[in-house]
């Protein structure tokens, strides 16, 4: 049985040298991408030999492998999908991280004995969405970086399962799972490993059409960077299982300094330079995250948004080329410092110390003459980003044999008169036994003793073992041959290598995909429509009678208190009616859910898995649908989601044309719901730039609420405007500027049977609103070409119209697995 005692440790690893300083510096678990399928375009790909290979040294070395497969999948990867388990499933990884509900059901089916681990990926933050999957025995929910302690607290109160916590490394300032922003600027995914890191993009604010003055900040989406250091006891007494370090594409000497840090810190040892050396291999900063709830303003600081190191201090004195500088460490020739200017515009001047001199009481750091030390001043900030010492130590971790991890081994021997001397040696875990080939004779001379049978076989200095225990049960005066001993070690520890390596034999169940083109029966096309606020459905109202092209009108208000009096609207003119939930359901925010009920809707829009739990489990009437948020890209994700009780669901937005039809032509199209007009909902963050940037407040309950009195648009540094929406919770959606339509493919998807499509409004005035509803109503009804909706589209919008994504397919090809696996 695979047993995780509290509190395991588990880093990154995108390389061989990264799993040896994760081993070597107090690991219990590393995660690695899976071949062909990683989550991280831009690390390493390894081969199958090449996994094998971190697979063995680590069960080796008794560390867990936990294998990331953390990417939705296409339709036409499945096949891809189920070769690549069939061969790296028997090498015995620990656990699978999944993202993917279809791919977590097909390991079920092959590998019903395989332990699967939800994905930060799947957006679970909270106990229902937990119940919800039970059917499909995942041991182990990696939740989101959102969640605080609090409501860690409430999560593990209300489930067996084990849970897992970031506590260290980047923070994605979207939730994992839930960002499209690669996907809108280049069709590119973030839930396929091509993050564009978007989020370190510096952006502009607008607010009501002017832009804002921020002081130079101009990172308004970029986070500190992780560091839950001083959280772990609180997270230990949770009973979290395990806590894990971001961070597969840094260096070795990253993993180790946060192995060895965080290590001490779960066993009780704190460190007091554990935040320096962790800082010093890689830092944007360092913060709690969302660990201890929000705190906007401090969350992000939005002056900067890559690597500086760790903060040391500010410029005294610059003094005939060299620096003084008031801190408390120690530093040294070799050590490499950052230095930003205080004064307008923001600018970074590095290098390293060549010489320490002191004068009197003041230490000064001297730098070679081209370091242009006139650029500073007084009260210019000093970053730590190399500390030579550290970066030795760390590394000596690795290499040096009388640093590594050891096993320890329990060592019994046993010796009769005229019988083969005998020898068990226990890891822990596996006992294995070995018996010289000659028998023990009675000594002329020199008798064997503890002494001779230590120094012979206990000396294992170039192994990775070392004996802790060694008992002896030897009649008195007998002898054995010296290379009878040598055998015997050189068998034990040969031995005990394959038992720690070797996989438990477990048989795969064969299992066929069946991929179906269904025939589809034709079904009436409808034209969903999603509504933002009270203005927009007055207008709707004044203009649209329910049709036979109009179907479902779905709510999706800021303020919830609306509702109730909207759906009266809409249903006094006979109109089907649907609100949206949120994207995201914490523990304490069920009473959102209470709220649409109440409202009396026909239906709901589920947007997370926590949410679709919830309703299902009233046994109302209400008709669920599922969004894009849900991200379903395969008909195993599809079929497992209806057949919990969706009406049907809207396509993710990861898919491209080809890849939508795909799908199509494997489920019942009918079910399946485009969305045919929509600004790509890019991230949808915790973090609240209203109240970061307009206001001197941290959260809602002081920041005054500048969402509710202004609009407001943040435009990268490509010229692109982004809008900013929040929602009932305060979190913020940054929606693309420039509109998407699916209109070219509409009569593709027609063919293949699909017959629901969305208008999803925004930021549309009344007038606006209706032009566009009228416009896909006509192409529906097939009196408009594509080329006329463009043009009249595009006359309306500020930024413009494309089919987006939808249309590309030489960025949006798979990422490498193509090149990884044949079918």
């Amino acid at each position: 049985m695979n047993t995780t005692k509290a509190g395991e440790l588990l880093l990154p690893v995108g390389n061989l040298e990264m799993c040896r300083a994760a081993i070597h510096n107090g690991a219990d678990a590393v995660y690695v991408g899976m071949p062909g399928f990683n989550a991280r375009g831009r690390t390493h790909d390894h081969s199958l030999s090449e996994l094998k290979e971190i697979l063995d040294l680590c069960h080796l070395y008794g560390v867990k492998v936990h294998l990331a497969f953390n990417i939705v999948l296409f339709e036409n990867e499945l096949e891809l999908a189920k070769k690549a388990l069939e061969e790296v499933l028997p090498m015995g990884p620990d656990a699978l991280i999944v993202q993917d509900l279809g791919l977590v059901s097909l390991i079920q089916k092959i590998a019903p004995w395989q332990v699967v681990h939800a994905s930060t990926q799947m957006t679970v933050t909270n106990h229902e969405a937990i119940e919800l999957l039970t059917d499909l025995n995942i041991k182990r929910f990696v939740l989101g970086r959102e969640n605080s302690l609090k409501e860690i607290s409430e999560i593990k109160k209300n489930t067996t399962k084990e849970l897992e916590v970031f506590v260290h490394g980047a923070l994605c300032v979207a939730y994992s799972g839930q960002c499209f922003t690669s996907e809108a600027i280049g069709g590119r995914s973030a839930n396929r490993g091509q993050c564009a890191q978007s989020c370190r993009f510096e952006y502009e604010m607008f607010v009501d059409g002017k832009k804002q003055n921020l002081d130079g900040k101009k990172y308004l989406v970029s986070p500190q960077d992780l560091c839950g250091l001083d959280e772990i006891p609180s997270l230990l007494e949770l009973g979290v299982e395990s806590f894990k370090v971001e961070g597969r594409l840094k260096s070795p000497e990253y993993v180790a300094a946060a192995a060895r840090s965080y290590r001490k810190a779960i066993d009780g040892q704190f460190a007091d330079n554990a935040k320096l050396e962790m800082g010093s291999t890689y830092s944007r900063g360092f913060y709690s995250g969302w660990l201890n709830g929000v705190a906007h303003q401090e969350l992000v600081e939005g002056s900067y948004g890559s690597n500086r190191g760790h903060f040391l201090g500010k410029v005294e004195e610059v003094r005939n080329g060299a620096v003084a500088i008031h801190f408390a460490h120690e530093l040294s020739r070799g050590d490499g410092l950052l230095f930003v200017t205080s004064s307008g515009k923001e600018e970074e001047i590095g290098g390293k110390i060549y010489d320490v001199k002191k004068v009197g009481n003041t230490i000064y750091y001297v730098f070679e003459k081209s370091f242009p030390t006139h650029q500073l001043k007084k009260g210019s900030k000093v970053y730590l980003t190399r500390k030579e010492e550290l970066l030795q130590e760390l590394r000596k971790s690795v290499s040096d044999q009388r640093l590594q991890k050891k096993i320890k081994l329990k060592i019994h021997i046993e010796g009769k008169l005229n019988c083969p001397l005998k020898l068990s040696a226990n890891d822990g875990t596996n006992t294995i036994e070995v018996e010289s080939s000659a028998t023990l004779l009675p000594a002329q001379s020199q008798p064997l003793s503890t002494t001779v049978l230590q120094k012979e076989l206990a000396t294992l200095g170039h192994t990775i073992f070392q004996v802790d225990k060694f008992e002896l049960s030897l009649e008195d005066g007998l002898f054995i041959h010296q290379r009878e001993l040598k055998e015997m070690k050189r068998k034990m520890v040969e031995l005990l290598y394959h038992a720690r390596t070797r996989p438990q034999a477990l048989s795969l169940n064969p299992f066929e995909l069946g991929h179906n083109s269904l025939t589809h029966s034709a079904t009436q096309t409808k034209l969903n429509v999603l509504l933002r606020n009270q203005e927009q459905l007055k207008a709707f109202l004044a203009a649209f009678s329910p049709s036979q092209y109009l179907g479902v009108v779905t709510l999706d208000y800021e303020f919830g208190k609306e509702y109730a009096e909207s759906i009266t609207l809409l249903k006094e003119r006979g109109f089907v009616t649907a609100i949206a939930t949120t994207r995201i359901l914490k523990p304490n925010e069920y009473h959102n859910l209470k709220v649409l009920e109440r409202a009396r809707p026909d239906g709901i829009l589920v947007r997370n898995l926590g949410a679709l739990n919830y309703f299902l489990k009233q046994k109302s009437s209400l008709k669920l649908y599922g969004d894009f948020s849900l991200n379903v890209t395969n008909h195993l994700s599809a079929n497992y989601l209806l057949e919990k009780g969706l009406t049907s669901l809207c396509a993710s937005y990861d898919m491209n044309s080809d890849q939508l039809l795909m799908l199509s032509k494997n489920i019942d199209a009918s079910k399946l719901e485009v969305t045919v007009h929509q600004h790509m909902p890019e991230f949808h963050m915790e973090h609240c730039v209203f109240a970061a940037f307009l206001s001197k407040g941290n959260s809602f309950r002081d920041c005054g609420k500048p969402c509710e009195k202004h609009q407001v648009e943040l435009k990268d540094m490509f010229g692109q405007s982004h809008y900013l929406k929040a929602d009932q919770e305060c979190r913020n959606t940054m929606f693309k500027g420039s509109a998407q339509s699916a209109a070219p493919i509409l009569a593709q998807l027609q063919t293949a049977g699909v017959s629901n499509f969305r208008f999803e409004a925004l930021n549309e005035s009344a007038t606006e609103l209706v032009q566009k509803v009228t416009l896909y109503l006509k192409m529906l009804e097939g009196t408009m070409a594509t080329s006329d909706l463009f043009s009249q589209l595009g006359e309306m919008e500020s930024y413009g119209v494309s089919a987006g994504q939808l249309l590309k397919s030489k960025s949006y090809s798979a990422t490498k697995q193509q090149n990884s696996w044949r079918v």
